[in-house]
């Protein structure tokens, strides 16, 4: 069924302040540029968001909400554990690459210290489900002998979002101190094969695997402190 205008232009600003925000932030964006961008005049940004900082909200809530969304769509309650893992470092280290402004949207939240989207029930409420089903995953694969147990399902979630993440939001840096190509298609699926093995390798190796290094040197040639 076709939209009718007044949704198409409330997405059309959306999705326009979406582009402006990623780019230049809350504090550089601006609401004549959001409106020119999506062929619409201040008075209807102002009339469906109120203003700048209520639009630059809803801009972060629909982000969230987009990445939440797809991640439902990989049904990870329904596949093997070792799989739904492997899935779901895939989906998310793609989900960056594919959306460069979501990144760029993260960036300019954390300048501003979560402020503006620590007001957002929603957001909050979003990211229940994904806990639920990375700890249900975890749980399957534990009862199985597949997983170490005790595993945080938010921690594991910080650790597979986190490594793919530094590589894309630092690839300038990164790129030039190293004289490497880092966005090639096979850069990239190196990366993820990378990312993937780590979090396997991490999950499957059950603690009666892991030598105890408690007593071990902090470096080598370096002797341990005594007791």
């Amino acid at each position: 069924m076709a939209k009718r205008q007044p949704e198409q232009t409330y997405e059309r600003i959306l999705n326009a302040a979406a582009f402006e925000f990623a780019d230049k932030g809350l504090s550089g964006a601006r609401v004549d540029a959001i409106a020119e961008r999506a062929g619409a005049n201040k008075r209807m940004l102002y009339h469906y968001f109120g203003n700048k900082e209520a639009l630059y909200l809803v801009v972060m809530e629909h982000a969230y909400e987009a990445i939440r969304t797809a991640e439902q769509e990989l049904e990870l309650e329904s596949r093997e554990p070792v799989d739904a893992i492997r899935e779901l470092v895939r989906f998310t280290f793609n989900y960056f690459v594919e959306h460069p402004e979501f990144m760029r949207l993260l960036n300019n939240e954390n300048l501003y210290n979560a402020q503006y989207i620590r007001q957002s029930n929603r957001i909050k409420a979003l990211h229940f489900p994904l806990v639920g089903y990375i700890g249900e995953v975890l749980e399957r694969g534990e009862r199985q002998g597949l997983f170490r147990s005790g595993v945080d399902p938010v921690q594991l979630y910080i650790s597979i979002a986190g490594i793919g993440y530094f590589y894309l939001s630092n690839s300038a840096t990164l790129e030039t101190i190293f004289d490497r190509d880092l966005h090639s298609e096979q850069a990239l699926q190196v990366r993820l094969d990378h990312i993937t093995a780590i979090i396997v390798d991490y999950l499957t190796t059950t603690s009666g695997d892991r030598r105890d290094t408690s007593e071990a040197s902090p470096l080598p040639g370096i002797a341990a402190s005594p007791a």
